[in-house]
């Protein structure tokens, strides 16, 4: 982080400086900050973890470059336009990050920064993924069935990462045999009895 440093958004992705001391906290002079040369990242982006719940998501990295870099997102491959989805954000000179507003399952994805000035372009690139907590989807209603007839509940379960699935009696795990078996996908189960 620079001292006196402050930076404006001017145009899309644009930032500009103004400057106030002598030297930042690395003891840089101004004119070495001034030499021009191409965009650096700092510090990477990092993969982004959040509960469905959250509102928002930031990818956050640290940049260096002179002059001043034009700053593009992007979401698989596609750029991301600043507004009130997808909110560029420029903290100090040199952090800059992407805010996800209104997340949706469709938000969790690999997302990308391109960094570039007349001398160079680097880039990085970050996940968000979520955790959505296991529940049932859409489960079995109660089920009658006569002695030696085959009963099929199948429930349908939803949770990322995907949940570990069992199915229990009275609170006891059921084992599978010749008579009582199920199947797990992905997305569902099935406990068939015999």
């Amino acid at each position: 982080m620079l001292y006196g440093w402050t930076g404006l958004q001017v145009g899309p992705g644009r930032v500009r400086r103004a400057w106030g001391h002598d030297l930042d906290r690395a003891g840089r002079s101004w004119k070495e900050l001034r030499e021009k040369r191409p965009p650096r990242v700092l510090e990477p982006l990092k993969d982004v973890v959040l509960l469905m719940e959250c509102s928002a998501a930031k990818l956050t990295c640290r940049v260096s470059a002179f002059p001043d870099p034009f700053i593009r997102w992007g979401k698989d491959r596609k750029e991301l336009r600043n507004g009130p989805k997808y909110r560029y954000v420029f903290k100090d000179p040199d952090v800059v990050a992407l805010v996800v507003h209104d997340r949706e399952l469709a938000d969790l994805s690999q997302y990308s920064i391109n960094v570039s000035n007349p001398f160079g372009q680097c880039s990085d690139s970050a996940r968000i993924l979520g955790e959505v907590p296991a529940k049932i989807q859409k489960g079995q209603d109660n089920t009658k069935a006569r002695k030696g007839a085959t009963v099929t509940p199948i429930a349908e379960i939803l949770g990322e990462p995907a949940p570990d699935m069992d199915w229990a009696k009275n609170g006891e795990d059921i084992e599978e045999d010749d008579r009582v078996f199920f199947e797990i996908d992905s997305t569902s189960t099935t406990l068939t009895i015999r």
